[in-house]
Parts: C-alpha cells; structure tokens; sequence
C-alpha cells in the first residue's frame, strides 16, 4: 500500500499518510487563507487510523464556521501547520498538500467557500465541484460513515 509523508518546513514534524485520500479540496475562506498564509489552503483526508504523527507538535483549537471544533497539529520550531481534525468531519484527518512536497499529488476534487475566493484564482477541471455556500463544505462529497450533527 502506498503511504505518503509530509513534513514541516524544518523536518522535525511528520506525517505518515498510508492508502489514498478519501477527500481532496480546496478552501478559500478567510481562516484556511490565515492558516496557509496563501489565498486558499489545499487539503487531503485520509481515516484517522492511517496517518502517524510523528515528532513534536503543539495544538491550537478553534471554532469554525460550522460551529464545530477544529483542532490544529504545528510544529513548534518553524510554525508550519501540518494537520488538523475538525469534529464536523468525524475519523478523519486533513493534511496540508503543499507539506507532502509533491507536484504529482492528485488533484482536488472540491472547491469551497468559492464566495471568499479572489477573483484572480481558478480551481480547473471537469471533476471539481464548486461551491460558494458554506455549508456545503460539510457535506460536498459526504465521507461514509460521517454523521450530520
């Protein structure tokens, strides 16, 4: 089974990702924008049970838009954040694609809070579904098994 790794910026902090993402997205909302220090954060998920942490991180907890509680893995010498879960997308964790380092990682498949996006940016292809209604983050592509709140 293929398993991916991705790193902070200075190699103390990893992730061990193993199979494929179950989701590819980008997000263009102010916060993804804050945490990428970009104009959208690109994401995979993968099931809790095949990704390993590894080194040392520190947390920081915050309430999205949906009310729900996403909680933030980051290095603690170079900042870089690495992953994150967010208790709107039970047993899952996102990794940031860009810390994989890998210009052939597959493309995204959602595009989100498209209404925060700026006008110069385009999510291409045929098989990206575009949304600019925030609630559709949480359910665009529904995960098996994820329970609406």
């Amino acid at each position: 089974m293929l398993t991916r790794m991705a790193t902070c910026r200075c190699g103390q902090l990893s992730a061990f990702c193993e199979g494929e993402p179950v989701r590819i997205s980008v997000c263009h909302c102010l916060e993804c924008q804050k945490r990428s220090g970009s104009v959208f954060a690109t994401q995979a998920r993968w099931p809790d049970e095949h990704v390993v942490i590894s080194g040392d991180y520190t947390q920081w907890e915050r309430i999205a838009d949906s009310g729900h509680l996403a909680t933030y893995k980051f290095c603690p010498i170079c900042g870089s954040t690495l992953a994150y879960v967010n208790e709107g997308w039970p047993g899952v964790t996102a990794v940031a694609v860009g810390a994989f380092a890998d210009p052939n990682f597959p493309k995204p498949r959602f595009s989100v809070y498209e209404h925060r996006k700026h006008d110069w940016v385009e999510v291409q292809g045929n098989q990206v579904e575009h949304s600019s209604d925030p609630g559709i983050a949480y359910t665009q592509g529904r995960l098996p098994g994820v329970v609406d709140d």
